[in-house]
């Protein structure tokens, strides 16, 4: 039977790995994206349905969930480090816009999406969010939105768990080839990032897509209100 997938911020990195992954198994799959002409070439290249949408913005996700009667699998994977506040405004002003902008990319978009489609989630459901090893350690205000993100989908899973619906967040540690730093990763932090891990190596995007797969498959039905931490080590638990 094909599964009906939905990846928001799907036009690139980890989004878009995903998104092939499901692809490759033959779901039918939806990416989103802010930029109509991304959301386009991303959609042709992969194979699959393109919607332009903007997760922060509740009419625009009411107006993709208005797409789906069902839906399987939703992989919340927009977000980001957004750009920084103009240097004009006053530095308590420029505070609470890097705050803000954060919680809305990295948190609210969920959560939106999310309350726009769960009713359409049937047993054997999964709801996924890309986390980051930010929410542990030296994350500022990106790392305390996506830990508000783990501790959201915690409560979410006893909420939609009897539905048979499984909620879990794939924490991502250091991610190389992504768009993630905005070209201002440098060796030596590139180095040093790799040397904190027990593996010795930068992940790739097919590590997390290949995590967001397992976790949608009947092998993992017993394996709800996680963080799934994928990140060769760098960040370990008990």
């Amino acid at each position: 039977m094909t599964r009906t997938v939905l990846v928001t911020g799907g036009t690139s990195g980890i989004g878009r790995a995903v998104a092939a992954r499901f692809a490759a198994d033959r779901a039918e799959v939806y990416i989103t994206g802010r930029h109509a002409d991304t959301v386009e070439r991303a959609a042709k290249e992969l194979g699959v349905h393109g919607v332009t949408c903007d997760a922060t913005d509740p009419g625009q996700v009411a107006a993709l969930a208005a797409r789906f009667d069902a839906l399987d699998v939703l992989v919340n994977a927009a977000g980001g480090l957004p750009g920084p506040a103009p240097g004009d405004v006053p530095p308590l002003e420029g505070v609470l816009a890097q705050w803000r902008a954060n919680l809305a990319q990295n948190l609210l978009g969920a959560v939106l999406t999310t309350a726009s489609v769960q009713d359409k989630l049937g047993p054997g459901g999964t709801v996924l969010s890309i986390g980051s090893i930010g929410a542990e350690r030296r994350g500022g205000s990106y790392g305390a939105a996506k830990a508000a993100l783990a501790a959201w989908s915690a409560s979410l899973s006893s909420e939609l768990g009897p539905r048979g619906v499984t909620v879990n967040v794939i924490s991502a540690g250091y991610i190389a080839g992504t768009n993630f730093f905005q070209g201002q990763m440098t060796d030596e932090r590139h180095a040093s990032l790799v040397g904190e891990t027990h593996d010795k190596r930068a992940g790739t995007v097919d590590d997390i897509a290949e995590t967001a797969h397992f976790l949608a498959s009947p092998g993992a039905r017993h394996i709800t209100g996680q963080t799934i931490h994928v990140n060769g080590g760098a960040f370990t638990t008990r």
